[in-house]
């Protein structure tokens, strides 16, 4: 049984200042461009089967530059669409609303381009993401190159819980990679955060 590797793309100016880019999209800094690079022999070890990928292209040149082939683009890989907090830092949105978590409170609607989604739904598509890659893992491992709140949101779906538990994991570092894989049956994380 092969293992789902979650990749997540290279730093982008946003990534860096940490404004929440969803659905905009933003290219990769020299140093994401150079972080996904340096993937390449590390990922070129595992040969996975399939690659799928969110189709911004942040994350599409991430699998390029990390030698990845034959990639899927799949809109279900798509960030969390922040809604009206697109472009916004964590900061700027506890300046209007106090308190606000993510995990807890969601967003608000946005503009035609950024309609807003709740945690469920992003649940949904990391869902519908897993149902399509669970089969594929019996001839190897698998790639994903997506995004931060988006791989943790899969990543506890993986595991088996609530959407919410996402909050738990570490966010991932841009250009870095993650294994989820099964141990007795069970589904684990066997890496987190690697370079």
């Amino acid at each position: 049984m092969g293992e789902l590797i979650v990749i997540r793309h290279g730093r982008t100016e946003w990534s860096l200042s940490g404004r929440h880019a969803g659905r905009t999209d933003v290219p990769l800094t020299e140093a994401g461009e150079a972080a996904a690079e340096a993937l390449a022999p590390r990922l070129a070890q595992r040969r996975p089967v399939a690659v799928f990928s969110s189709p911004l292209s942040r994350a599409m040149r991430t699998a390029e530059l990390a030698g990845l082939t034959g990639v899927k683009p799949d809109p279900d890989l798509l960030e969390w669409d922040y809604g009206g907090y697109e472009g916004l830092t964590a900061e700027q949105i506890r300046e209007a609303r106090p308190g606000w978590d993510l995990w807890r409170d969601g967003v608000v609607p946005g503009d035609a381009g950024h309609p807003g989604e709740q945690l469920q739904q992003v649940a949904a598509r990391t869902d519908a993401v897993l149902d399509r890659i669970r089969p594929l893992l019996s001839d190897g491992d698998v790639a994903v190159v997506t995004h931060g709140h988006l791989a943790r949101v899969l990543t506890v779906r993986w595991l088996g819980l609530d959407a919410a538990a996402g909050r738990l994991l570490g966010h991932p570092h841009p250009g870095t990679l993650g294994f989820l894989a099964t141990e007795d049956g069970q589904p684990c994380i066997s890496a987190w955060n690697v370079p």
